[in-house]
């Protein structure tokens, strides 16, 4: 089988395409067949040793992923060579084959492509288990998605629309925010002409933000937390502003509000029953249409390195997928 290979903390262009032995899959594992695979933000971290989980060299990028079941070994019940499932790895995806804990695998309805199947894990299952499950976010409030255009950030204003919601979108330019209102985002905040602080209080009549959906980091984060309403939520989703906000304390005992952590990974290795009922519910949204994932641009194998610097570059509206 090929595989995309990291060998060297060298960034996109140091990635290799090799010809390795098929696996084979162990008791309670499941041999997959990889038919896509997503980019995530954290993949262009992870090939440069910057990410908090530190895979040993050499290691096959991309953590989410869209297959067919080949083989299953031992003990495995509940999936048979031929059925269509997703599952999130962490890293070690991008390649033609992959043998995983049938545990992690969910299946996937006939109506949902593989492309969609594979970049839902992370952005879906994160902006699920942070609306839902974090800020229990319901009808009537209101919520302010930072970095809105991206993968992350689209996700989390259907997932919000889907929970009642109204949805203020905030990113860097009009086409972006443009990409916003398609996906349903009721109002559109560019943060480079405006104050965001000022901004979101007038977009509220001064009663600020219920949730703030923080995927930017850096000087965003406190101007988005100082508009938050009494009791307010600042979900921290991730930073790809590059910039971990310094936030002064004295505003969230003055603001009666929460700063909430939303560490999807080790939520789903600690709940996995939870994780797996969120990802059928996000599925079945796709299916009947009330979600509609939207992908930037595939890439073929051979050009996984190029996917990933382009979301390094943070040139991705939406998902970036490698198609096998």
């Amino acid at each position: 089988m090929k595989a995309v290979l990291c060998k060297t903390f060298d960034g996109p262009q140091s990635l290799d395409v090799a010809d390795l032995p098929d696996p084979e899959p162990g008791p309670g594992e499941v041999l997959m067949r990889v038919r896509a695979v997503a980019v995530n933000f954290f993949d262009t971290l992870i090939i440069r040793n910057l990410y908090q989980y530190k895979p040993d060299l050499p290691f096959s990028p991309c953590g989410e992923f869209a297959g067919v079941v080949e083989k299953t070994g031992p003990g495995v019940a509940g999936f048979v060579a031929g059925d269509r499932a997703l599952a999130y790895t962490g890293w070690g995806a991008c390649r033609e084959k992959i043998a995983v804990p049938a545990d992690a695998l969910v299946a996937i309805p006939d109506d949902v492509s593989d492309p969609v199947a594979a970049g839902l894990s992370v952005t879906y299952g994160t902006a699920i288990h942070a609306l839902d499950d974090r800020a229990g976010l319901g009808p009537g409030q209101t919520v302010a998605v930072l970095g809105a255009s991206g993968g992350a950030g689209l996700a989390a204003i259907e997932i919000a629309k889907r929970l009642g919601a109204r949805v203020i979108a905030v990113a860097s330019s009009p086409e972006k925010l443009a990409l916003c209102g398609s996906h349903g985002a009721d109002d559109l905040l560019d943060y480079r002409a405006s104050d965001l602080k000022k901004t979101l209080k007038a977009m509220t009549d001064g009663k600020g933000v219920d949730v703030v959906y923080d995927c930017v980091g850096g000087a965003a984060s406190e101007a988005a937390l100082r508009a938050t309403a009494w009791g307010g939520r600042l979900l921290v989703i991730g930073f790809a502003g590059g910039e971990v906000a310094k936030i002064p304390l004295n505003l969230v005992l003055l603001k009666g509000c929460a700063i909430v952590g939303v560490f999807w990974g080790e939520f789903i290795r600690r709940n996995p029953t939870a994780h797996r009922a969120n990802t059928r519910k996000v599925l079945e949204w796709c299916r009947s249409g009330e979600l509609r994932p939207h992908i930037e641009r595939t890439f073929g194998l051979e050009e996984a390195g190029a996917a990933i610097a382009m979301v390094e570059r943070r040139e991705a509206r939406g998902k970036i997928v490698v198609t096998l």
